[in-house]
């Protein structure tokens, strides 16, 4: 099992418990073995050094890095296995690394703050790293990292997504324009705010979920980043959640057969984001739209972001947010049961 596997389990199981929960390691468990600052370890972007080969200790571990904020801060959340609560995180750089084989790993790099001097570092890996890798250090960014984490958290559907319009039309997701007037489950028709696009290698957590055509009743495949959540409301409660209408993470189905994950190449992430935030039908089943909140704000062009200062209040308090199903009430088994759920 690689090191990104144990990480993802563990940001599953913590995901609940604060606003983010990135799995992080420890700066003393990624070292320079060779080059200028031989026998250092992680450090923030003006110490670091380029062509510097960096590697994972053997035993090293991902750790929760659990997040709340404050204002536009990010801080360290009481319920965190790092980090002393209430401390401040500053996203300090996006660093580029190569392995032997050429392949290209990017990962931030997190700094704690303690009265403003470091406390602690962290590396958050975008992309599976292994330990006792030679991991070279080719770039070092720190034009707007946070921007980055916010793109993790941005639910997006993929290029060639079918869309289901006001009218009822089918509309491919890169043919959308802002203004067209999308069908909302709870509004009805509702115009497009803003369109976001972004290509990525579909690697680590930017690598999408293919949900293949018919396995939750949807009309063709369906292709969304792993953290976008379904819309399913069942007849009776199947997997035991309390309620009829449900929220499920795609990356909580995953099964190996009838959704998986797609790694490798790059994919084209869209999102959609409306004054609300709205369930939709992508391929003919409920999914979710941008939710803006303190970890996806930062993703947002600087116009859209200060016409959501002043003009859409309606993502505060969305009212889907109770809806969501925690990780433990969903086995290999829970989108065969949430399909017949759904169909009686």
């Amino acid at each position: 099992m690689n090191a990104m596997s144990d990480a993802a389990r563990i940001t599953d199981r913590a995901q609940d418990r604060a606003l983010q929960a990135l799995p992080v390691y420890r700066a003393q468990d990624f070292s320079v073995t060779s080059g200028v600052c031989f026998g250092d370890e992680l450090s923030f972007a003006s110490e670091l050094v380029l062509d510097d080969v960096y590697e994972l200790t053997k035993n090293a571990e991902p750790h929760v890095l659990a997040t709340t904020s404050k204002g536009k801060h990010l801080e360290v959340a009481p319920n965190s296995d790092v980090g002393a609560m209430g401390a401040r995180i500053v996203i300090d750089s996006v660093i580029t690394l190569m392995s032997p084989d050429s392949r290209i790993v990017e990962a931030l790099v997190l700094v704690e703050l303690d009265d403003g001097d470091v406390a602690d570092i962290y590396l958050l890996p975008l992309a599976a790293m292994e330990p006792t890798v030679d991991y070279t250090l080719v770039g070092v960014d720190t034009n707007n990292p946070r921007r980055r984490l916010a793109e993790i958290a941005c639910v997006a559907f993929t290029r060639g997504t079918h869309i289901t319009m006001a009218s009822g039309a089918q509309v491919r997701i890169e043919d959308l324009k802002v203004g067209d007037r999308v069908l909302t489950r709870d509004d009805g028709p509702q115009e497009i705010r803003w369109i976001g696009q972004n290509t990525r290698r579909a690697v680590g957590d930017f690598a999408p979920v293919l949900i293949r055509k018919g396995v939750l009743n949807n009309e063709n495949d369906l292709v969304v980043s792993a953290d976008h959540r379904l819309f399913i409301y069942q007849r009776d409660d199947a997997i035991g959640a309390g309620r009829s209408e449900v929220l499920v993470k795609v990356r909580h189905l995953i099964n190996g057969d009838g959704i998986v994950r797609l790694e490798g190449g790059h994919v084209d992430y869209f999102q959609l984001l409306f004054d609300n935030h709205q369930i939709i039908y992508a391929e003919g089943i409920a999914a979710e739209s941008l939710l803006v909140d303190p970890r996806t704000r930062p993703a947002l062009p600087k116009e859209v972001d200060e016409a959501l200062s002043q003009s859409l209040p309606g993502h505060e308090g969305a009212q889907h947010l109770g809806y969501e199903v925690s990780e433990g009430l969903l086995n290999e088994d829970a989108a065969a049961k949430l399909k017949r759920a759904s169909t009686r």
